[in-house]
This record gives structure tokens, C-alpha cells and sequence, in this order.
């Protein structure tokens, strides 16, 4: 586990910044072959879709994470709110301050929103999982203690060290990362078969947060308890609430779209019968 990969004079370069890069692209790169894929013309607009919503996503990670989980220590350290690479970034936020910057978007653009979120949603959840590895390198969104000979034992510079020693510590962002990648198959899988539009985004929703649940009682990076469940705990919860109500919500409007258009589709056809018939 390398913090720095190398130096440019007295520049260094993060593997926390490198990956991250890298989880941009690999979210570009996958929506635009989505996008391209579903035929609507829309992959014409990724890149500059996913600049905007990579700078609206780390502005709202950044500062979710210093005003909800670390307020104690940064209202007192104002000046290191943009240091991002002593660890700190807040995926909730980063999908909250992204889904509104993309939402902004689209509507600029025209696109119908809830069905151009149907196809990226795959790819925001890919980029999500590259972007665990940046936490792996840089230290951050660790476990607790282990309480035993296993766990990942993080190197003296990183947050994680600081904060628990030479402990073994749950692999808390590894197992996220591997999780992510099981909930892009899952939405692949699920977007190949008939469902009413928002649905895929919404699933993507549910099943993250179902995901950061319970990965929360692994995490070890912060314990602000709000009626027994971290701040990140209860956030999920709410989502998952609201997600499966719209969920069942946007299946209901589907079913009766459908229904209106078959009785319309009878009524126009019942005549041109009679006609045949006289």
C-alpha cells in the first residue's frame, strides 16, 4: 500500500488522486457504451456529463463528510476543509450534490431525466467501487479493530494508523468495493428484463444502501450515533424506505400507462371492425 506513487520534483502524486481519476473514467467510459448501446443519441453529452457531475460529486463528498461526520475537528480547523487527501470523502454526499448536478443537466439538455438515470445507473456504481480502492491506498474509510490476528494493518502515514495503531482492522472499503461490483451486475441484469422507467436508478438506491448498512457496523473511521445508528446508517435507511415506496410507485404508473393505452388502442380498433363487418 503505496500513498505516493512517485514525485514530480517535490509534486507528489497520490494513488488516492490517481484512482479516483480512474473511477471517473471507468464511469464515463462504461455509461457511454450504455448509452451508445440504448440508442438514443445521449452518449453525445457523457463527457461533459461526467465532468459535471465528478466536481459536483467530490464538492458534495468532501463537505458531507467535514459538516456530518468531522464538524468537531474542522470547525476548528477551517483551513484543511479542501485538504481531501488526509482522508475524508462521503459517498452519500458525492451521489446527493452528483444526482443534482446531473439532474441540472439533463434537464439543460432535454433529456428525460429518470430514463437517461436508468442506464447510468450502472455505470455510477462501477465507479463507486473504483473508487474504494482510493480509500484502500489512501487509508481512509477503514474498519474498527478486528480483534484478532487478522484484518489489513495500514501503513504508519495513514489516517487509519493514527487513529488505531498497529491494529488489524476490518477491510470495510475492500468488501464495499466488492459489493459495488455484485450490485452492477445486479442492475445490468435487472435492466435487460421489462421494468417501468426509474425503477434501475431507484434499485441502484435501495441495494447500495442496504449495502452501507450494514458495512457501517464494520467501519471504524467514525462513531457519531444518532438513536443507536451512525449518521451514514441512518441516511441508508431513509433511502431504502423512500427508494422501495417509489419503487413500487413507478411499477404502479407503469401498469397503468399500460392499461390506458391498451383500452386506447381498443377503442380505436373497435370500430375499424364494424367497418369491415358493414
Amino acid at each position: 500500500m503505496h500513498q505516493y506513487l512517485f514525485f514530480i520534483g517535490d509534486f507528489p502524486i497520490r494513488a488516492y488522486g490517481v484512482m479516483l481519476a480512474l473511477a471517473i473514467i471507468s464511469g464515463a467510459s462504461v455509461a457511454y457504451f450504455l448509452l451508445k448501446k440504448d440508442g438514443r443519441g445521449w452518449h453525445e453529452h457523457i463527457i461533459d456529463f461526467s465532468i459535471t457531475v465528478a466536481i459536483a460529486g467530490l464538492i458534495g463528498a468532501r463537505l458531507w463528510d467535514v459538516f456530518f461526520f468531522d464538524w468537531h475537528y474542522y470547525s476548528n480547523h477551517l483551513l484543511e476543509i479542501p485538504y481531501v487527501w488526509q482522508g475524508g470523502m462521503a459517498i452519500q454526499g458525492g451521489v446527493v450534490f452528483g444526482t443534482l448536478a446531473g439532474f441540472w443537466f439533463v434537464k439543460k439538455h432535454n433529456i428525460d431525466a429518470w430514463a437517461f438515470a436508468d442506464v447510468f445507473a450502472p455505470a455510477l456504481i462501477l465507479a463507486q467501487s473504483v473508487g474504494r480502492m482510493a480509500n484502500l491506498f489512501n487509508g481512509d474509510a477503514f474498519g474498527h479493530p478486528t480483534g484478532g490476528n487478522f484484518g489489513i494493518l495500514y501503513p504508519e502515514s495513514t489516517l487509519a494508523y493514527r487513529t488505531y495503531g498497529n491494529q488489524p482492522l476490518w477491510p470495510a472499503e475492500i468488501w464495499e468495493g466488492q459489493i459495488d461490483i455484485l450490485i452492477f451486475v445486479a442492475l445490468l441484469l435487472f435492466s435487460s428484463f421489462k421494468h417501468a422507467k426509474g425503477q434501475v436508478f431507484v434499485l441502484y438506491a435501495i441495494l447500495y444502501s442496504a449495502a452501507r448498512f450494514f458495512l457501517e457496523f464494520l467501519r471504524g473511521d467514525y462513531v457519531n450515533l444518532t438513536m443507536g445508528l451512525k449518521s451514514a446508517q441512518m441516511t441508508s435507511l431513509i433511502v431504502m424506505i423512500v427508494g422501495m415506496c417509489v419503487f413500487i410507485y413507478f411499477g404502479y404508473l407503469d401498469k397503468k400507462q399500460q392499461a390506458l393505452t391498451e383500452a386506447n388502442e381498443a377503442a380505436i380498433e373497435s370500430p375499424t371492425k364494424q367497418k369491415k363487418r358493414k
